[in-house]
């Protein structure tokens, strides 16, 4: 009589290991556990957790991290295609090891602000209110356009800008926007917002350091002039 050998979808729905980790995250699962939801599937012969059970009898998680596709395909019931599923795993882990974030750009003045976003802008014939999100040590973690105006009018509302801030978590705020005239000189309109936009950050506990109007190859900076 042939022997019955137990399918995955023949164990209860949280026995599975896909289903644990949604459930539970992925530390509440096994190295076997672990190791087949990255195979996904077994063979005729066992299903997928003993397949498992079994690599990991032959070699400890150190020792297959380090052997190639050739040595992986020597275990029965591995073929190419989860031997490179095994290896692509193991590398992105290395990879991690060593993984560095991109150096932020810190903004130190009103010109760093310029000379970053004045060539992205500098063709437009509409106003663009942008955002930059900083952290502590004013280096830019999020740069966003908040609004497109017209040719002479942009409104924008604090609570665009601080909705991002917050879903950021920034310590500190810039905005910029540019006048598509070419005179960074500021309008009344412009000085109002600067003023709404610190009354709000004070009350929020995130700084508007500055407020940078581009114009064409020059700008004006609110902080510099006394308006913050």
């Amino acid at each position: 009589m042939q022997e019955y050998k137990i399918r995955i979808h023949d164990l209860p729905k949280d026995e599975r290991p896909r289903e644990r980790l949604i459930k539970n995250g992925a530390s509440a699962l096994s190295d076997s556990e672990l190791l087949a939801i990255i195979l996904r599937t077994g063979s005729k012969q066992e299903n997928v957790i003993n397949l498992s059970q079994r690599i990991l009898k032959e070699y400890n998680i150190k020792q297959l991290s380090q052997i190639n596709l050739t040595q992986l395909m020597k275990v029965h019931g591995i073929k190419e295609s989860k031997a490179a599923q095994i290896a692509a795993c193991f590398e992105i882990a290395r990879r991690l090891e060593t993984f560095k974030d991109e150096d932020k750009q810190k903004i130190n003045s009103p010109e760093d602000v310029y000379r970053r976003i004045y060539p992205k802008i500098r063709e437009q014939k509409k106003e663009l209110f942008i955002e930059l999100c900083l952290d502590t040590k004013n280096q830019i973690i999020k740069e966003e356009t908040i609004s497109i105006g017209s040719l002479n009018a942009n409104i924008v509302h604090p609570r665009e800008v601080f909705k991002l801030a917050l879903a950021e978590s920034a310590a500190h705020i810039i905005v910029v926007h540019n006048h598509p005239s070419g005179d960074p000189t500021p309008s009344r309109e412009d000085i109002e917002i600067t003023q709404k936009l610190v009354e709000t950050g004070n009350i929020m506990g995130i700084t508007l350091l500055d407020h940078v109007i581009i114009g064409d190859g020059r700008h004006f900076s609110m902080k510099e002039a006394g308006h913050i």
